[in-house]
């Protein structure tokens, strides 16, 4: 009876294990920047680099003079101050040194419909008439290859986008146990970027706002910032809506030429991630009005998959559960140690803090169920919008 249980509970935890499976499969054939050449085409096409920067103190030194450090011969940098009150500008002018190749823009106010970063953006793209404009985040640091990989890489997949999939950096006990758990979520979703270059369909298409690269005549003949002007998860509009206007997306590693700190503290990650998790759940999904009402459902769902798991072995080691409890506990629990085992060697973390997935799935259930309860409402920067369009 005890041994049958046992056997049941070990079965019953397929699902995990497929899960853990069908991922490491999906990640067959992942691009990465590394296999793009790293020269410069000849001529080089004019690059601009612009970065939206709204209260960037502690990042935008850091941001301008690694990308000033770059290797690629035909540069201009853009620094959109988005009406700072830290210093922004002052601090982006001081990096670069005299460098006459960054340039200080101040957009006009914030008009109704709106996001912040979509306006810096579209104020920065009217600033240059670069053939190529790569979007980038102040807290990234860019590597001196970057640049010159990400345009061959565009002339090679002949990609109107090309998105790279940086090192994510983290420092404090909170980043090392949530980031990785969110990240988890968007690889069992979305697949590697090999995965996702080769989907058909929109809603699998997936880009990193952190760095995006575009044909200039592309993002013109898309419509610009414009035409994701209030969408909290910018990247993901982009790479979908493309693509469902046959233009072509291309996504890759780009580990040892860029990365990025998201968030430095606890409150930054709650915020960070509730800005995104609810608009691009809504919007991954489809059905209209009923995909919205299922992204209610399915958006905190990872995070109860996680601990269930955990709960029942707990229970069974106590005494409160059966045989086949325990067995289906300490099963999946030991996948997700696995998982989350192969997850943290990716952000380069010590082996124990795969123990921790359990209060990285607390946490975003946290955030999660805190998007779901705004909604629409969302709250950035000092800014509160309405994206209910």
């Amino acid at each position: 009876m005890t041994l049958g249980g046992s056997l049941a509970g070990v079965a019953w935890s397929a699902p995990w294990w497929l899960s853990l499976v069908v991922t490491a499969w999906r990640w067959r054939g992942t691009p990465s920047l590394d296999d793009v050449a790293r020269e410069a085409p000849q001529p080089a096409p004019p690059l601009t680099v612009i970065v939206p920067a709204r209260n960037e103190a502690a990042h935008i030194a850091s941001c301008v003079r690694s990308i000033l450090a770059s290797e690629y011969p035909s540069l201009q940098v853009i620094v959109v101050d988005d009406h700072s009150s830290d210093g922004t500008a002052a601090l982006a002018r001081e990096a670069a040194a005299g460098d006459a190749r960054l340039t200080i823009v101040a957009p006009p106010p914030l008009p109704t419909g709106w996001l912040g970063k979509q306006w810096a953006c579209h104020h920065g793209a009217r600033a240059t008439p670069g053939a190529y404009l790569l979007f980038t985040d102040a807290d990234v640091r860019h590597a001196p290859d970057l640049h010159a990989r990400l345009v061959n890489a565009s002339v090679a997949h002949d990609a109107d986008l090309v998105s790279v999939a940086g090192f994510q950096e983290t420092r404090t006990f909170w980043e090392r146990v949530i980031q990785p758990f969110v990240f988890a979520i968007l690889a069992q979703w979305y697949g590697g970027p090999g995965s996702v270059n080769r989907a058909r369909a929109p809603r699998r298409k997936i880009a990193n706002g952190q760095c995006l690269l575009f044909r200039r005549a592309a993002y013109d003949a898309f419509g610009g910032h414009d035409t994701v002007r209030g969408k909290p998860a910018e990247d993901l509009a982009f790479a979908q809506q493309m693509t469902a206007a046959g233009q072509r997306v291309f996504l890759t590693l780009g580990q040892s030429q860029m990365s990025t700190r998201m968030y430095a503290s606890l409150r930054d990650i709650v915020e960070g991630w509730g800005k995104n998790v609810y608009s691009a759940g809504r919007d991954t999904l489809p059905g209209g009005r009923a995909g919205t009402w299922l992204a209610r459902v399915l958006i905190p769902a990872p995070a109860l998959l996680a601990l269930a798991p955990v709960v029942a072995w707990a229970a069974g080691v106590a005494g409160g559960a059966g045989a086949g409890w325990t067995a289906f506990g300490a099963s999946a629990t030991l996948s997700q140690l696995l998982w989350f085992g192969a997850i943290g060697r990716e952000f380069r973390l010590a082996p124990w803090y795969a123990l921790t997935f359990p209060l990285g799935a607390l946490a975003y259930l946290y955030i999660a169920a805190r998007a779901v309860w705004r909604g629409d409402r969302v709250q950035w920067k000092g800014r509160e919008y309405d994206v209910s369009a």
